[in-house]
């Protein structure tokens, strides 16, 4: 039994995974983006409303000490709030008139010293030093210097709201001899709290909603890569016949493409050499036969002193191996993939070059080979190209009986140059057209059936083609298309 993967290395799985790694892609950057917008906000509405708050303080109280008589103020001493005394009395009823239309928590007046001469609000006693103002040092400084001020920090309150103080000088002529304080209820928290709760449960639904998205989006694009990688892993396991299946999306679909077609290449590739194999075995095993067959009669005859018929016995076996000899050249010259040195060749000297070699072959079977060429110049390799043609003529030469004639032929055709081999021979039959150009097809007894193949590899290697024109019994043509050369023809 295989033994499962660790919990560590099941959760580096899941974490590098597609759909996790969209899941972070998409929510990291939006809870950032969140959390900053939110902290922002938050923290510049807070900003705008405590200076709204202190400008509104520091005004309430600038009116206040508008109508608050420094002199009289200064009157006010210890006791006077146990006694009652008018001045007192006059001064808590204006504050306390104030205090009760502006909606604040709390007026008191202080002299320079920062004691207390009147507090409505606050409880404090006449003559009492007042803790807060020791929060609030530099706005009292600018104060008693003549200018209105807010303090800088909210405070909390006995009933554990955020309260503020604005502050504004109290003059007698010119002179500031003290300060009206007041204090006012920070109530703007309430529904920047709310607000700042709201967004906060606004941006989990976002988030919500966007990882949900995410994942669907995740999940339509795992599943077409998952099938495209479980097709990769049958290519890779050597399963060839599966089609990769189609996909819709565009890219992935462009994928899915390539790789049957990289499918159908393997599949091709792996039945031709399965095929090339077969036929390797099969033409081997015929010349390996007799080979065995004459070295065996060859060492009979050597030990009974037949040594006449031992030289017919080493002719056999010298043109089996000679046969043995081309099935291999020919087999590797098919399966091997040689680059092309393309270089300006002119095609009248290479179809006379190729005709050239079979010469003696021709005079043989009493066979006439007529060369009938345009001036064109072809960008080609030319050594492969005179091979293609010199199995195209062969076949030709062999398949005219005496005294026939075989006609290579070239034509410039628009942008290509057509190069036909025409032969005098039966023709070839109807049920065999199809299959000349497989690999080791021949009806010949000493064919390896790689001419014609490796021919049209070549034509093909080119950018041209090679096929069977249609024709009659007694006229065989074979056309080969190759695209010409930029190199202008000599005249």
């Amino acid at each position: 039994m295989s033994t499962p993967p660790p919990p560590t290395s099941r959760l580096k799985d899941a974490l590098g995974s597609l759909p996790a790694r969209l899941l972070v892609a998409f929510l990291l950057p939006m809870l950032l983006f969140l959390a900053l917008t939110g902290t922002a906000v938050y923290a510049l509405a807070r900003s705008i409303l405590e200076d709204e708050l202190g400008n509104s303080l520091s005004a309430i109280a600038a009116a206040t000490a508008s109508q608050v008589n420094g002199e009289r103020m200064l009157t006010v001493e210890p006791g006077d709030d146990t006694s009652g005394t008018r001045t007192w009395r006059n001064l808590v009823r204006l504050l306390t008139e104030l205090r009760d239309a502006s909606g604040v928590r709390r007026v008191y007046v202080v002299d320079t010293q920062g004691r207390v001469r009147v507090d409505v609000g606050g409880g404090l006693p006449v003559g009492t030093e007042v803790p807060e103002l020791a929060r609030d040092r530099l706005e009292l400084s600018r104060v008693f210097s003549g200018q209105r001020a807010a303090s800088q920090v909210l405070f909390t309150g006995s009933d554990g709201r955020l309260y503020k103080t604005g502050y504004a000088p109290v003059r007698r002529d010119t002179e500031v001899v003290g300060a009206v304080a007041v204090e006012g209820s920070a109530a703007f928290f309430g529904p920047l709290s709310r607000l700042s709760r709201s967004f906060a449960a606004a941006s989990v639904v976002a988030l919500g909603v966007l990882g949900l998205v995410a994942v669907l989006t995740a999940r339509g694009l795992a599943r077409p890569l998952r099938r495209l990688m479980d097709s990769a892993l049958r290519i890779g396991r050597g399963d060839l016949t599966t089609p990769v299946p189609p996909e819709p999306t565009r890219e992935i679909g462009v994928l899915a493409r390539e790789l049957e077609v990289m499918r159908g290449a393997l599949e091709s590739r792996d039945r031709q050499l399965k095929l090339m194999l077969a036929g390797v075995a099969h033409e081997v095993r015929n010349p390996i036969g007799g080979i065995s067959l004459f070295s065996g009669l060859l060492a009979e005859d050597l030990n009974a002193g037949a040594h006449q018929d031992a030289a017919g016995h080493v002719a056999r076996i010298q043109r089996e191996v000679e046969y043995l000899q081309r099935i291999v050249e020919d087999f590797l010259a098919f399966a091997r993939e040689q680059p092309l040195s393309r270089e300006p060749v002119a095609a009248p000297d290479l179809l006379q070059e190729a005709s050239g070699l079979l010469a003696a072959d021709a005079a043989a079977r009493e066979v006439t080979v007529e060369v009938e060429a345009e001036p064109a110049v072809l960008e080609a390799d030319g050594s492969l190209l005179t091979a293609a043609l010199v199995n195209l003529v062969k076949n030709a030469v062999q398949a005219s009986p005496p005294g026939g004639r075989v006609r290579v032929t070239g034509r410039g055709e628009g942008l290509g140059y057509t190069i036909r081999v025409q032969d005098s021979g039966p023709g070839v039959p109807e049920a065999e057209r199809e299959r000349i150009f497989e690999p080791f097809f021949t009806t010949r007894e000493k064919g390896t059936g790689l001419g014609l193949p490796l021919s049209r590899k070549i034509a093909r290697a080119h950018g041209g083609e090679l096929r069977l024109v249609p024709s009659s019994p007694g006229a065989t043509t074979f056309e080969l298309t190759l695209p010409r050369g930029t190199t202008p023809a000599s005249s």
